[in-house]
């Protein structure tokens, strides 16, 4: 299901990601959720598909998210 807002998001996203992260998480998941509305595995892909989008602007230091720096990946 889409979220309306950060709030909705799964707790294991909110309790980890700032909220810059969230918001390219939640247009990542509405977007990849609407977009494969046939697909049997909807949600999975939907959530796999916003990760991926987080971790395109984002890097995990420890227990951390953070935002990459240019020039690093």
């Amino acid at each position: 299901m889409p979220y309306r807002s950060n709030e909705d998001l799964p707790a294991s996203v909110r309790h980890h990601l700032p909220q810059h992260a969230q918001d390219i998480y939640r247009e990542a998941f509405n977007h990849s959720f609407a977009s494969h509305r046939e697909e049997t595995r909807q949600e999975e892909i939907a959530h796999r598909t916003a990760w991926a989008a987080v971790k395109r602007s984002y890097v995990k230091i420890g227990d951390e998210w953070v935002p990459q720096r240019a020039g690093i990946s």
